[in-house]
């Protein structure tokens, strides 16, 4: 699990300038950190506009309200992944409809083909574990068939797909950076389109002041009520700083990674796209549970299955599963008469594949930092359990 892989003396002093200036709200601050950061960020990516907020689910759902995402709308999401992103389309009161992943861990274009219906308004594919999802057969879908695409990248800060970054294939893309993310500010997150009209909705949604804030005049969209979804400029001090940092970890992840596939190839997980893989993870693809367990427990391999994180399996979303869409049963989407009639029948076999796959596979995390030494003795610690 990642936590935290590089943070040390620059952050402090980013975060003491801040302090030092005494304003940690981000409007009319004197170092503007927050709004550099989303600057650098879209910079960095190749986007016209980023918007930084408190978390990657709250992105999530600045984001649909953006794409106008609501009541009497269907929202497809991979069956592994963090309950969030199924919490994001329930917050703007649209209705999650799960579909299957494949070998890549990311979500199953087939199965999302056959998964649309006329309701389908928008599509969230997940990035799980820096592993890119199939974003041109995604996108291709999108295309035919008309839906909005929003890539959750909260597991993939960096990563890409055929040269083009992961959460940029889609017509908004979402990160987190809390202490489980690439980068990592404790919390935090962002949103990142080329679209005017879905960054503007977001950036009122995210602001229950904006219609006080110095942009106010430039909106072209009628000010809504939103909610408080905004970034403090300790925030984004850290994000500037490990924003500098994420290329080298990048790299030093995947040259740990390259060496692991270079020495295992054929028993690895397929990749739809390898080279660009955060390398956060190995991932190992068995035939059974029973294999799968047998080398996860190893001596010297540190494996772990998918299927025992529990949260990011769809079986352990119990609020979901029941249909507890919100704290009062009037705001319950679930409830609504505009959903009424919309796929929200779960069981929990209703993703066989996921589960098989879930199930089969062995997860070992990477850690940047590694010597020589260990990444052999990792590396040999797994050859051994392969061989008995």
């Amino acid at each position: 699990m990642i936590k935290l892989y590089r943070i040390g003396r620059e952050e402090v002093e980013a975060v003491a300038r801040v302090i030092n200036g005494k304003k940690l709200f981000r409007v009319g601050s004197p170092y503007q950190e927050v709004d550099k950061f989303e600057r650098e960020w879209a910079q960095h990516l190749g986007v016209k506009y980023a918007l930084c907020v408190n978390g990657g689910t709250t992105a999530l759902i600045a984001g649909l309200a953006g794409m106008r995402i609501g009541p009497g709308d269907e929202v497809i999401i991979p069956s592994y992944t963090f309950m969030a992103t199924a919490i994001a389309v329930l917050a703007v009161g649209a209705i999650p409809v799960l579909a299957e992943i494949d070998g890549t861990m990311t979500i199953d274009p087939e199965d999302l083909e056959r998964k649309l219906t006329p309701e389908t308004k928008a599509v969230i594919p997940v990035h799980m574990c820096g592993f890119p999802a199939n974003m041109e057969a995604i996108m291709e879908l999108s295309r035919k068939y008309g839906f909005k695409v929003i890539e959750d990248a909260c597991q993939a800060d960096g990563g890409s797909f055929r040269g083009k970054h992961t959460g940029t294939w889609g017509h908004a893309g979402v990160f987190s950076f809390n202490d489980f993310k690439i980068m990592a500010a404790g919390e935090g997150g962002a949103l990142v389109t080329n679209d005017y009209d879905i960054y503007e909705r977001a950036l009122i949604y995210h602001d229950g002041g904006a219609a006080f804030r110095p942009y106010a005049g430039e909106l072209k969209a009628p000010v809504f009520v939103g909610s408080q979804f905004r970034a403090s400029e300790i925030t984004g001090a850290i994000l500037r700083v490990q924003l500098k940092r994420l290329p080298g970890i990048l790299e030093d992840l995947r040259a740990i990674k390259k060496e692991f596939v270079a020495h295992f190839k054929d028993q690895m997980i397929p990749s739809n796209d390898l080279a660009g893989d955060c390398g956060t993870t190995v991932g190992f693809s068995f035939a059974n549970e029973e294999e799968a367990r047998n080398f996860a427990a190893s001596p010297g391999v540190g494996g772990r299955l998918p299927i025992d994180s529990g949260k990011h399996v769809y079986i352990n979303w119990e609020p979901i599963l029941q249909r507890r869409g919100a704290h009062h049963e009037a705001l319950n989407p679930y409830r609504f008469a505009e959903n009424q009639g919309l796929r929200m029948n779960y069981s929990k076999d209703m993703c066989p594949r996921t589960l098989e796959i879930l199930r089969s596979t062995v997860y070992i995390g990477i850690n940047p930092d590694w010597t020589e030494e260990e990444i052999k003795t990792r590396i040999e610690s797994c050859q051994r359990a392969l061989d008995t």
